[in-house]
């Protein structure tokens, strides 16, 4: 059989077999973008066992260790932060859900109050650069190279 009449009878068949494995690997789970958690996953219930008036030693033994403190004079808080996040195959994330729980103690280590705080409750602010302005020409580094002959 000739060589022509070869790769036209597989052809078809190596083309199918290309776009059935493609078509496969999209449902197999494969996919372009995953959900990842991080930090801390806080359920309802541990939540509800911590309660005004309980010790540091509980909430450490439910929670676990803070993510951050923070002293207020002789109160403190601490805090609890977790992020759920999209993470596409090209290494961008996208944040879907982030929530911070605060636990706020007394001086004597007690629990005082908790809050739960979501993207909703922050507030968005622009950074400024960390240039100094300077007074006088803002040169190139060939500009530069160029003014000292």
């Amino acid at each position: 059989m000739p060589l022509r009449t070869v790769v036209r009878r597989t052809f078809p068949i190596a083309a199918a077999l290309l776009l059935g494995a493609s078509l496969s690997a999209c449902s197999s789970g494969l996919s372009l973008s995953q959900s990842k958690a991080r930090g801390y996953e806080i359920s309802e219930d541990a939540l509800l066992q911590i309660r005004p008036g309980q010790s540091a030693a509980l909430v450490t033994a439910v929670l676990g260790s803070p993510q951050a403190t923070n002293n207020f004079g002789s109160e403190s808080a601490w805090y609890y932060i977790g992020e759920k996040v999209q993470q596409t195959a090209f290494g961008m994330e996208l944040s879907k859900e982030r929530t911070v729980l605060a636990v706020y103690f007394d001086k004597n280590n007690k629990v005082v109050d908790t809050e739960r705080l979501g993207v909703k409750d922050g507030k968005v602010f622009n950074i400024d650069s960390r240039r100094t302005p300077s007074y006088g020409q803002d040169r190139s580094f060939i500009e530069s190279i160029i003014s000292s002959f």
